[in-house]
């Protein structure tokens, strides 16, 4: 077996190649190879959603993915919402839903796949599925808010 595999992935757009250790996290390949330090690697064991990125078109943790695993994927990470997640993060800072900021890429990741995924501004719909991303500062508060905002924006 051997230590390493050069793997090839697409990462917001752009293509790169890199021989990496076979045991290595995705999260760990973006933010120590790629320089993309966006998502963030909080209890690496998938629990905390710290580390929450999109690979061909799905949400994943990246603690529990392996960068091999990743060859040949499109992976989309915080850097790379663009517009997608634009209505978000002006909600996020206008609700003050940041708090220190170590979650948020994750919270944004799961709150684009809500919103985009037709939820609605229900309450307690937008905390089951952001039950999986842990915020430290306890701002569930102001981030199921700035989601409702969103989403009740873009009904009216």
């Amino acid at each position: 077996m051997t230590d390493t595999q050069t793997i090839s992935v697409t990462v917001n757009g752009e293509t790169a190649s890199a021989a990496v250790p076979v045991r290595q996290n995705l999260v760990d390949f973006l933010r120590n190879t790629l320089g993309l330090t966006g998502s963030h690697v909080g209890c690496e064991h998938g629990v905390c959603g710290a580390c929450t990125l999109e690979v061909d078109g799905a949400m994943v943790r990246g603690c529990l993915m392996l960068a091999v695993q990743a060859d040949g994927a499109k992976v989309t990470t915080i850097e790379g919402y663009g517009d997608r997640a634009a209505a978000l993060r002006a909600a996020f800072i206008d609700r003050n839903a940041l708090q220190c900021g170590y979650c948020t890429p994750g919270m944004l990741a799961s709150a684009l796949e809500y919103v985009e995924g037709g939820g609605g501004a229900d309450r307690a719909a937008i905390r089951e599925h952001l039950s999986g991303n842990y915020c430290r500062c306890t701002g569930y508060q102001s981030i199921v808010d700035a989601v409702c905002d969103v989403i009740e924006g873009e009904s009216s």
